[in-house]
């Protein structure tokens, strides 16, 4: 037993014998620590001279209530009311039992470290004796408590693999930190291999690290907090957008609603004009019809005549007859007479037109909320001198260039253009929304919209998407054309003054707005963004008189 228990010789009988309590009572079940007569844990046991064990108090009670001194289980009558004494030894055992029973909640879980003392169901350890190489639950860890020599072991809280903390080469205890190979040493590995280095006791160095721990605990529970921040704004994010997408459905189905409402007025409209312009035409004809059908009549009854006429053999009848049946009843000319030809295409024509302008005027309004939806994503633009050619003034500001009368002397650095009037903005963008204005004054030639950062900048370039632009232009004060590889023609009215530049980087969309009319001009979609994204700015190099006027990144203001 004093093997088993591992503590040699320090150890009393005592100790002894509360480990044989503690294994006996791990070996049995609760029915066998419990008083047939008040079905509990024994409390103060006793044992009869038949040999049954029950609480003190419970057979006192029951042979005082009993005509018979007997035993409650096998019924051994005794003559004489036997004297009883408590049974200490079997007391502690049941004490012990019913200690184990409240720490059953202890037992040792998966990944918890076991107490290497326990027979059966183990308990959870509470320390580790660095000098035993033992963990212990709080019941065998009592004479660590007590006994004076095992009070100097140096406990700490419960850690499996101990052998681990041992010195392989030594045999001893890892007790110091070589900082300068990264790695635990004993006091004898510290005196011979580690004998220059820099070493400090393992409390030190775990001190030093805990700090270091903490302050990592501090920034992941920094990133933890920003991430769920992140989670928050994008959960906010996704809300709005599914609110902003209901409440477009709502308007849309509003919108569309009342553009086939009007479509299906008007279409109504339309069929009854056409049917009104048909019975009317038929009822020019039934009047034309009716006419014809009485002279026909009228013809042939002088027809009829005629022919009786022409068969008679009396002379004088014939003769006195023959001016009043030939003589033709009066008519009207009917080579002239036709029944109208309504037009109906043209009531057609006329009808889609009238759908068209409310399509516009439809078209107009949401042109104007989209603006102003764009206006809320304004940034501040400003021009970046170090890009523009050596044909352009700039404004201190950054907000206006011109056209130069003459070729200026420009360092020649790399982002300059050389040969094209250019000039880009100092902020590119490759993420998100953003919407700046340009004013155009009366100028006759200009271009505007955004550049890829990689657009060739020493050689002329062609204002298409394929060359990294994506552009709107003004030539000779006539055309308004979109920059498309076959540029597509705009008709703006009135003149535009000011041009807003919508940016939609994820979307790769550039929208251009006339600020002024609150009108759509024209939307690049489907833009394979893949670098950052500048405005762009050209005032032309022409010799027409209003060209010195210059472009003017403006404020905007939102209504």
């Amino acid at each position: 037993m004093m093997g088993y228990l591992g503590f040699g010789s320090r150890f009393t009988w005592p100790d002894k014998q509360m480990y044989l309590f503690s294994d006996m009572a791990s070996s049995l079940n609760e029915s066998q620590f419990q008083c047939s007569i008040c079905l509990e844990l024994f409390t103060d046991p006793v044992s009869t001279p038949c040999g049954h064990n029950f609480c003190k108090n419970c057979i006192g009670g029951y042979w005082d209530i009993s005509d018979l001194c007997q035993c409650p289980l096998c019924k051994e009558t005794f003559y004489r009311r036997p004297e009883l004494r408590i049974n200490t030894s079997f007391r502690e055992v049941v004490d012990h039992f019913r200690n184990m029973r409240v720490n059953e909640g202890c037992i040792a879980a998966t990944g918890e470290v076991a107490c290497d003392i326990c027979s059966g169901r183990k308990l959870k350890a509470l320390k580790s004796c660095l000098v035993c190489l033992t963990s212990y639950c709080e019941i065998h860890l009592e004479p660590h408590q007590r006994v004076v020599n095992l009070k100097r072991h140096k406990l700490i809280d419960p850690v499996e693999n101990l052998e681990d903390r041992m010195c392989k080469k030594h045999d001893r205890l890892l007790e110091l930190f070589c900082r300068s190979d990264q790695t635990c040493v004993c006091q004898f590995c510290a005196e011979t291999d580690h004998k220059h280095h820099h070493t400090v006791p393992l409390q030190t160095e775990s001190q030093l690290k805990m700090a270091l721990i903490r302050r990592s605990k501090a920034d992941v529970q920094q990133m933890i907090q920003d991430r769920q921040l992140k989670v928050e704004e994008i959960n906010a994010s996704v809300k709005l957008n599914r609110d902003n997408a209901e409440s477009e459905i709502a308007d849309s189905v509003e919108v569309f609603t009342a553009l086939m409402r009007s479509i299906e007025s008007s279409q109504a409209e339309l069929i009854e004009v056409i049917e009104e312009k048909q019975k009317s035409a038929e009822r020019q004809a039934e009047g034309l019809i009716n006419d014809l059908e009485q002279e026909i009549t009228e013809l042939q009854r002088r027809s009829t005549e005629l022919e009786q006429l022409s068969h008679t053999e009396d002379h004088l009848d014939l003769l006195q007859s023959f001016y009043k049946q030939t003589t033709l009843p009066k008519s009207k000319s009917w080579t002239n007479v036709a029944v109208y030809q309504v037009n109906f295409l043209g009531c057609v024509r006329n009808t889609v037109l009238q759908v068209k302008d409310s399509t516009e005027d439809q078209i107009r309004k949401l042109s104007a909320i989209e603006l102003k939806e764009m206006q809320k994503y304004a940034v501040d633009v400003t021009m970046d001198p170090n890009t523009a050619g050596p044909w352009l003034i700039l404004s201190n500001d950054g907000k206006q260039v011109r056209k130069s009368p003459r070729k200026l002397k420009v360092p020649d650095n790399p982002e300059r253009f050389t040969e094209d009037v250019c000039i880009l903005a100092k902020q590119g963008y490759n993420y998100g929304k953003h919407y700046w204005e340009v004013g155009l004054q009366e100028k006759s030639n200009w271009v505007i919209g955004v550049a890829c950062e990689t657009v060739p900048r020493k050689e002329l370039i062609s204002a298409e998407p394929e060359k990294g632009l994506w552009t709107l232009c003004h030539r000779d004060g006539k055309e308004y054309l979109a920059c498309t590889k076959i540029p597509r023609l705009i008709l703006p009215f009135p003149r535009p003054q000011k041009v807003g530049v919508f940016l939609d980087y994820k979307e790769g969309q550039v929208s251009f707005f006339d600020v002024d009319a609150k009108s759509h001009l024209f939307t690049y979609t489907g833009c394979k963004f893949s670098e950052k994204i500048f405005p762009i700015f050209d005032p032309c190099h022409t010799a027409e008189i209003n060209e010195d006027l210059p472009l003017m990144i403006t404020m905007v203001q939102v209504n």
